[in-house]
Formats: structure tokens, sequence, C-alpha cells
């Protein structure tokens, strides 16, 4: 397929020369939106907004048409992947994801099998194909999945978690038993994955949202391991194109190192580092994603600016920045102050990008 009009975020995820730092937002479709929210009534539920192609490429193509956005990302959730393993997905108000049958007996562990994306998630694999046709050929489009670790929190524990003791104790008490559903996790991730690839996603990014609550080792065996294992049986060119990779771990600034070395072409990283710093670390071998705080989306314009510029400035001269949100953006966003900050950086990093 022909490369997007705006290849700028697939140059930059590849360290290759840009004319200016490329942006996109986590969550960028979302509830700070009225016509996201429109939209969401219309289908009823944020299950049918996720399992419906038209619905699913009405909310992605949204924040495209207010904002001059350098990418689009599916619209899904990480957790279309252990519902469609059968364990009964839903949503509460209030409360988030919720499954009717988390994973706490040994049998209900051992008979975990990896889904056939081609059956049992082809309604995301036909938004992918719908968005594609959709955009045009005018940005990239990402696709996405949480990590092994990620989804284990929620499959075990049964929905959101403030200690995740049930996998915690797992993990001390019965680590057989969560290493098998983190391996049961990759596997269907990485066919998932390709899946996206192959049907036009040209970037993907793996949600490692959990990670950071590990200890050190913990992160090592649990979660960065198998995140290696998706990274190795990824399909990293399609069509003749490179297919970059980009991993984020919230709260894994500890690990940016190992991340680094583990196959991926990028690395997210969320506010609590200085991006300076953060480049010092990792050196030339990937690109970085970040990392404005969200809570800064709320200040006036011109601090928004500020704080666009410092980000900038600290990542400083050269390619292989995209500039995003530290995690997801929050509802109460006001969307000009998105169109504030898409500006300021398109604006004010060109400076960082002029040739020697």
């Amino acid at each position: 397929m022909t490369r997007p009009r705006n290849d700028t975020l697939l140059r930059a995820l590849m360290r290759q020369p840009t004319d200016y730092t490329p942006v996109w937002l986590m969550r960028q479709a979302g509830r700070y939106l009225p016509e996201y929210n429109a939209t969401r009534a219309r289908a009823g539920d944020f299950l049918t907004l996720c399992k419906n192609p038209d619905f699913a490429t009405e909310v992605t193509l949204q924040p495209l048409a207010r904002f001059g956005l350098d990418a689009a990302i599916l619209f899904s959730d990480i957790l279309t992947v252990p519902d469609a393993m059968g364990l009964g997905l839903h949503f509460v108000d209030g409360e988030g994801p919720r499954f009717e049958r988390p994973l706490r007996e040994e049998w209900e562990i051992r008979d975990l099998e990896a889904p056939d994306p081609e059956v049992h998630l082809r309604y995301v694999l036909d938004a992918v194909a719908q968005i594609r046709r959709a955009l045009d050929n005018q940005v990239p489009l990402i696709g996405f999945c949480g990590s092994p670790f990620t989804l284990a929190c929620y499959m075990i524990e049964g929905g959101s978690s403030h200690d995740f003791l049930h996998v915690k104790r797992m993990l001390y008490e019965r680590p057989d038993l969560l290493h098998h559903v983190l391996d049961v996790n990759a596997r269907a991730l990485t066919a998932y994955l390709n899946a996206q690839i192959a049907y036009g996603a040209q970037a993907v990014m793996i949600f490692d949202t959990w990670g950071g609550v590990l200890s050190s080792p913990a992160y090592h065996a649990c979660s960065l391991a198998y995140v290696q294992q998706i990274l190795a049986g990824l399909t990293r060119s399609h069509d003749g194109h490179a297919v970059p990779v980009i991993l984020f771990t919230k709260g894994g600034s500890n690990w940016l190192e190992a991340q680094a070395a583990a196959g991926c072409d990028a690395l997210g990283v969320d506010w609590t580092i200085d991006l300076g710093r953060a480049r010092e670390r990792v050196g030339a071998k990937v690109a970085l994603q970040g990392n404005l705080d969200p809570a800064a989306l709320f200040a006036a314009p011109e601090v928004i600016e500020r704080e666009a510029g410092r980000i900038l400035a600290s990542f400083g001269a050269g390619h292989g920045h995209v500039f995003n949100l530290g995690h997801g953006i929050s509802q109460h966003t006001p969307p000009e102050h998105v169109q504030v900050l898409v500006d300021a950086v398109h604006t004010l990093s060109r400076q960082y990008h002029l040739a020697p």
C-alpha cells in the first residue's frame, strides 16, 4: 500500500530526519470530545462502540477532523483479547472493566487458549481495514495491544485493582500458573498484532500499563520477558515498508536501558522522568515518545505552550522524538487546549530539526 502523505510519525519512530516533531495523543479519541460522546450514545455502550467497525472508524477519525495530529490510533480496547478468550468482559459505569470469569482456579488457567484473531477478533481487523480506507493515506494508523502482564492483571483480578493482590499472590505462591497465563497472552498478542499489521496498521504499540507495579526482578521476568517474546515474533515490515513498534511501560523509567535493548523501535515514557535524561540513557538505540503530564492540558494556553517548549528543549536537537502525553488524555480536558498543544509542538519543534 502507498505510504501516507504525512509520514512524519513513521520516520520519527525510525529515527529518520523530519522537518518537525510529530504529535499524537494517547486516548486521543475519547470522552473529552463532544462528538465522541454523541457517537457513544448512539452506540448504546462502550463495547458496542468497540465491536462495530463503523462506530470504531467514526470515532478514530474524529480527533483528526479537529486537530492537525500526525497519526490515527485504532479505536479499541486492550481487553478485547481476554474477552475473546471467553472471560466475559463487561463495563460498569463508574467502575470500569469487569470480567465475569476471572482466572482463579488452576483448571481455568490450564484451559486458557490463545484466540484466533481472524475468527474471534475479526471485528477489530475489519475496523483496521475500514479506518485505513477512510484515512485515504493522509496519516499513518497505529494499532495496539496491552502487554501480557497488564492483561494478566485484569484477567486474574477480575477488573481494575488498587493493590493487585490476586495477581501478586499468584506471582509468589504459584509462579507456574502466572507464567502459563503470560505465555498464552504473549502468543495471543503476537498473532493479534500481526493480524492488525496485515490488515493495515502501519505502526503498533504495546501498552504495559501495570508493569511499573512490579519489583525489578519481577518486571524483568513477568513483563519485559514476555514483551520480548512478542517483539521477536512480530512482522516488522509490510508491503515494503518498516512497521515500527513502540513499547510503553507506565512507571517504568527504572528500566529504560533494558527496554531499549528489548527489540522495540521506540519507547514511550511517562512524565516522571526528564526527557533529556531518558535520551542520554537510551542513546541512539530507540526513538522516544512523550512525555507531557496530561494534567498540564488544564492550564492556561501560555502554560501549555511553555510546557511543550520545555519538553522539546529537553529532548534537544535531532530526530527520533514523537511528542505525546505521559499517559492518556483526561476526559475533562478542554478540546481547545489540545489545539494549543498541537500547534505549539508543530511550531516550536522546527528549530530542533534544522540541518546542521
